[in-house]
């Protein structure tokens, strides 16, 4: 599966850019832990391993700052941010309020092509051998399902700050992501809630992202 980031459903069929590649790969990097919490990112590394040259490293860089998966020292360079769970119940409650409203949202917006992208995504998401797959495509599969609702949904603020809280609860979830049984349940809930809003049941669509949220904080805690 290819990384996150560029899976993101590009509802609109638009290219993405270069620069957006390349940010979206480092950005994979950080929510997988492939980037592992506090390590020191080497723009030079990034840059080879990507293909590229430092400056769209250093513009992605710049931009994930901004959503908190990378923080900049002085003299000192650029470092992974930590991974508090901590911070887990500020996320959740953040995310239990507004992952109904793009949920109700998108069952009300949704153009029937979406409609129908949703129900292939749910029928995609009840095939997956959840068993068998690798947990962290698992993972990436949970946040290409989000995003799209969220693109759906059709409010850019929105969803921009839904995906920036939906990253750092999901890389909490990476973190402990070996110890949590119901990674498969969660992953599968997912069918249940696209088809909920592609059929423009807002209310359900709303309760179910609700459970969602709350199931996998719970999910945590009882591992930590």
């Amino acid at each position: 599966m290819t990384p996150m980031g560029l899976q993101a459903i590009e509802v609109d069929a638009g290219v993405i850019s270069r620069a957006d590649r390349v940010y979206c790969a480092i950005q994979d990097k950080l929510i997988m832990l492939d980037i592992r919490p506090n390590e020191a990112i080497v723009e030079s590394a990034l840059a080879e391993e990507l293909g590229v040259g430092r400056t769209p490293v250093r513009e992605a860089l710049k931009r994930l700052e901004g959503e908190r998966l990378v923080i900049s020292f002085p003299r000192q360079g650029t470092f992974a941010t930590g991974v508090d769970v901590s911070d887990l119940g500020h996320i959740s409650e953040i995310r239990a309020h507004l992952e109904p409203v793009a949920a109700r949202r998108a069952a009300e917006a949704a153009s029937p092509t979406l409609r129908q992208l949703l129900l292939d995504m749910a029928d995609k998401t009840d095939g997956l051998d959840v068993s068998g797959m690798e947990r962290h495509e698992l993972m990436r599969w949970d946040l290409t399902v989000h995003r799209t609702i969220y693109r759906v949904a059709r409010n850019p603020h929105l969803e921009d700050v839904l995906v920036r809280y939906d990253n750092l609860a999901t890389r909490i979830f990476c973190l402990y992501l070996e110890r949590l049984p119901s990674v498969p349940q969660h992953v599968g809930e997912h069918g249940e809630l696209l088809r909920a809003i592609a059929n423009g049941d807002g209310d359900l669509a709303g309760e179910i992202a609700r459970q969602h949220v709350t199931g996998f904080e719970k999910a945590v805690r009882a591992v930590v």
